[in-house]
């Protein structure tokens, strides 16, 4: 896939599935873009139990992104009435610096989120996001997620998340 941006750089990257061997760029790009992190065991059980829906984003043998995701049964976060659905949970995406902004993050969660539905069979699909996370929950927006419901000191250091769902 070619990106450009500001039509100064083109960057030629690859949305593919995760390989156990990505586990360590993944816990690099984890511990360098976000404050929330994860043992090495976390990242290697996701991948072995949803790896079909679990993408990094690969720029010629260097992992730049991920999306790393897992299947629940739980009650529904979009339905009135309650039920028991099955629904996916994007458990962390981060993209390193240098990659925002050109298409990165849209590319991995589109992948995810339909491999989640067409693979995994899942309903609906949420995650949690810092309430100052702007980037973030605008992303999300475009694939039709609301925020449900705010979560009060959600993260280590005392911030808010919002819970945020959308249907597959």
């Amino acid at each position: 896939m070619e990106i450009t941006e500001d039509s100064k750089r083109k960057i030629n990257y690859q949305i593919r599935l995760a390989t156990l061997s990505d586990i360590d760029q993944i816990i690099r790009i984890n511990r360098s873009a976000l404050p929330e992190n994860y043992p090495y065991y976390f990242f290697v059980e996701h991948l072995k139990e949803y790896g079909q829906a679990f993408y990094v984003a690969d720029l010629e043998g260097e992992v730049v992104g991920y999306v790393m995701p897992r299947i629940e049964w739980g009650f529904s976060n979009l339905k009135h009435i309650p039920s028991l659905v099955r629904k996916g949970h994007i458990v962390s995406i981060a993209v390193l610096e240098p990659f925002r902004k050109i298409g990165v993050g849209t590319s991995l969660l589109q992948n995810s989120l339909k491999a989640m539905k067409d693979t995994y069979n899942a309903e609906e699909v949420y995650l949690e996001v810092r309430v100052t996370n702007y980037p973030a929950i605008s992303l999300y927006k475009k694939f039709n997620f609301r925020e449900v419901k705010l979560l009060k000191h959600y993260y280590a250091d005392g911030e808010d998340a919002y819970l945020m769902a959308a249907p597959l």
